[in-house]
């Protein structure tokens, strides 16, 4: 479990130490990437060496987060408290475009006392 602005976040079906109150449906956050020129260039020059490309490790972080962001700001639309089961997909679109959708079941959890 994570707390994100006061918003539990959990890839499981429950929250330890809360129960669910309500389900209030599916819910998702949807985010198109792409890496500009210069990046692009960068990320080029660095694989000619192998080892990790932080050009784009640092975009799909940045891509995840604000997919991630949707999905909570939808979820709060539906008056949920919570988002279990969540999980993330990804694919390309094109060679230098990536798509990212986080999405998992709204919910209104309360702490068990």
């Amino acid at each position: 479990m994570v707390l994100v602005e006061d918003f539990i976040i959990a890839s499981s079906n429950y929250v330890p130490g809360y129960e669910i109150l309500d389900t209030k449906g599916f819910v998702y956050g949807l985010t198109v990437r792409s890496r500009g020129v210069g990046g692009q260039i960068g990320a080029g020059i660095r694989s000619m060496f192998g080892g990790e490309i932080k050009e784009y490790v640092s975009m799909m972080e940045d891509t995840r987060d604000e997919a991630l962001q949707r999905a909570i700001d939808h979820a709060r639309e539906y008056g949920a408290n919570a988002i279990i089961s969540v999980r993330y997909d990804s694919n390309d679109i094109s060679e230098v475009m990536q798509e990212i959708l986080a999405y998992g079941t709204a919910v209104v959890a309360r702490k068990i006392e």
